[in-house]
């Protein structure tokens, strides 16, 4: 279930059974009086804007009504940043031939999941919401399998790199910076109890995950990466 990262929950609009169509003019079935023809309906696209924000208050999934700067849309804004970065990151990556670009789509998708559990704070959570929104251990594991896996295939790290190694490492360099910041405000929210524990240490993982791409993306396309050197004072 995708969150709606800073709009609260607008989605759910969008969520709804579509009803089935009526037929067509033209259409009618043989014996029906034309009298009982029915015109097709046509649809409406929802607004993008629905104002229900201006005074500086948002909804959850619970429906709770936060101000737009607490720590839950906080969390989800940075969220939310951190997937339009990795979308960054992934098209570079693509330019360049890497076949990880599968792997950051599922991230990706992923971080909406992550998204959907900090929109849902506990303490006012339903069950029916639980269901939806739970967060399991699952994607931890599979990032753990993905950061073994490609860590086997880079030499040994002996010094402190610097965001370096050409776009693609550049990139992938930034994404786990702002992931970084993404856990520290998603943190408070789980030692609170509003948010799964799982959610912290996928973010935790991700942005080894990050990391570790970052290095092997640089690898794979002869980059050099730059190393730390303290400054001569």
């Amino acid at each position: 279930m995708a969150a709606a990262l800073g709009r609260g929950c607008r989605w759910l609009a969008l969520c709804r059974p579509l009803r089935a169509w009526p037929r067509a003019r033209g259409h009618r079935q043989q014996g029906e009086p034309a009298s009982l023809e029915i015109k097709p309906k046509t649809t409406r696209v929802p607004k993008i804007y629905t104002k229900t924000g201006d005074k500086g208050f948002s909804s959850t999934y619970t429906g709770e009504r936060r101000s737009k700067d607490d720590q839950v849309f906080e969390a989800l804004g940075t969220t939310d940043e951190l997937s339009s970065a990795i979308g960054v990151a992934s098209e570079l990556s693509q330019e360049s031939g890497h076949t990880f670009v599968k792997q950051l789509h599922k991230v990706q998708c992923m971080l909406q999941d992550v998204g959907s559990n900090i929109a849902t704070p506990l303490s006012s959570a339903r069950e029916a919401h639980l269901k939806r929104t739970s967060f399991s251990e699952k994607p931890v594991l599979e990032l753990e399998q993905w950061i073994d896996k490609y860590s086997d295939q880079l030499p040994p790290l002996t010094a402190f790199i610097l965001p370096s190694g050409g776009k693609s490492s550049s990139a992938l360099h930034f994404s786990r910076a702002v992931c970084r910041r993404a856990e520290r405000c998603i943190v408070p929210l789980v030692q609170a109890g509003e948010a799964d524990a799982n959610v912290a240490k996928y973010l935790n993982r991700l942005s080894d995950f990050l990391f570790i791409l970052a290095r092997y993306a640089a690898m794979k396309e002869g980059k050099k990466e730059k190393i730390y050197t303290k400054s001569e004072t």
